[in-house]
């Protein structure tokens, strides 16, 4: 670790050697997987782990959606047969809603925090008061293996008691904050009531709720400068921010992807799609796992000279799947339609109430809209869906780059 600018010279790497660094761990981790844990050897059946080196290569593999691993677990408790570790090699073992269980290793920085707390200001030896919560679910432990891996103290606030946290804070003087950026303004306010100094707090990470400019900009007018990281209790952090605030750059020993909802198709630079993550972890691997959340890749490197890739950070979430006359309609049905009917540039299915019933309207970018082209996409949206749709063309490059493949509007006031 550098006592500069940067935690290490990792961070600086030119991307043709990350990738060759990440594509030769990740096929050794392929392997061992594939060896060691009966979900990856069932998840990756037929897969030769030295075919993988390259990112094109990796986007021939299956991806694993969240959203399925509950049933996984279910089937085969209590991690669905993708850990590597034995109990004894399990420090501990966490539950989110879902239910979903996620172990923890025993290693340093296991979830990959000391990296981007670094890049919010920590230091070794600062005093950390960590505010996320510790029970049942992994983000305290989480924060403060990374804070202790990067050589500070942390208190162990969890949540709420704020009255006794300012006092802790005034007593402690911790130099670092981590924690949701809301309850950092709720600190910060009842030191103000009860007239607490809490001017010790020079910078936060924060994550786990919004961070809208204009809570942004209030506690760094308050002398508390936040950034924030993005992560899941699956992966640890995929992403955070640097003091440059233009995007999240990728945590290093992470290959992330941006696929189009509902498939495992890589999509080009800009656009939104869902976030699918490659962690290279020995007890836990977790190859193209697809969160279910929402954004997009941002062209070139950091101003602040990381040079990994940059996401726009949370965007929304990739599982959009609806029911409409009864029928649950998946972002999977959208993306097999579009690949089905030839002539279609982009679709979206709309959902919104006429009449008092579900109406289902496929928007289509199209080059070659004609009545022929509407039957095509009807039938094939009937088929697939099992309800009926009615196409509406509309003008190549319209339908907005968000990622939504269905926007419900319905409404019943």
């Amino acid at each position: 670790m550098s006592d500069g600018q940067y935690y290490d010279a990792l961070e600086t790497r030119e991307g043709a050697e990350r990738d060759a660094a990440l594509f030769d761990a990740l096929r050794t981790q392929v392997s061992g997987a594939m060896s060691a844990a009966p979900g990856w050897a069932k998840q990756l059946d037929d897969i030769d782990p030295e075919s993988i080196t390259s990112r094109a290569a990796l986007a021939d593999l299956p991806v694993l959606r969240k959203s399925v691993l509950k049933t996984l677990q279910e089937a085969s408790p209590p991690f669905g047969g993708f850990v590597t570790s034995d109990w004894g090699d399990v420090g501990r073992v966490f539950m989110s809603p879902g239910p979903i269980f996620e172990p923890e290793g025993c290693g340093k920085d296991w979830w990959g925090v000391a990296r981007a707390l670094y890049a919010a200001g920590g230091r070794p030896s600062d005093l950390i008061h960590n505010a996320f919560a510790y029970h049942m679910t992994p983000a305290g432990h989480m924060f403060e293996n990374g804070a202790q891996a990067l050589g500070c103290a942390v208190f162990p606030a969890g949540g709420g008691n704020t009255d006794m946290q300012v006092e802790a804070i005034s007593a402690l003087k911790p130099r670092g904050y981590t924690g949701t950026p809301d309850f950092l303004k709720i600190l910060l306010d009842n030191a103000d009531e009860l007239g607490v100094d809490v001017s010790c707090l020079q910078y936060g990470l924060v994550s786990g709720a919004a961070l809208p400019p204009s809570l942004r900009q209030e506690l760094g007018n308050r002398d508390v400068p936040v950034v924030q990281c993005y992560g899941t209790a699956d992966l640890g952090i995929v992403a955070y921010e640097s003091s440059a605030q233009e995007g999240m750059i990728v945590n290093e020993d992470y290959i992330v992807e941006i696929v189009r909802p509902g498939t495992s198709d890589p999509v080009d630079e800009g656009v939104v799609g869902e976030v699918v993550v490659t962690r290279l972890n020995a007890d836990y691997p977790m190859i193209r796992f697809a969160t279910g959340d929402l954004s997009a890749v941002l062209p070139g490197a950091s101003p602040c000279g990381r040079t990994n890739m940059r996401i726009k950070g949370w965007m929304g979430r990739a599982d959009q799947t609806t029911k409409v006359r009864g029928m649950f309609v998946h972002p999977e049905h959208a993306a097999v339609v579009a690949k089905s009917v030839d002539g279609i540039e982009k679709l979206r299915f709309l959902v919104s109430r006429k009449n008092e019933q579900d109406v289902l309207t496929v928007m289509v970018e199209s080059t070659k809209s004609d009545a022929n082209l509407a039957e095509k996409i009807a039938d094939k949206v009937r088929a697939v869906c099992k309800v009926r749709g009615e196409v509406e063309f509309v003008a190549p490059g319209s339908l907005p780059n968000d990622g939504i493949v269905i926007a419900d509007e319905r409404t019943y006031e």
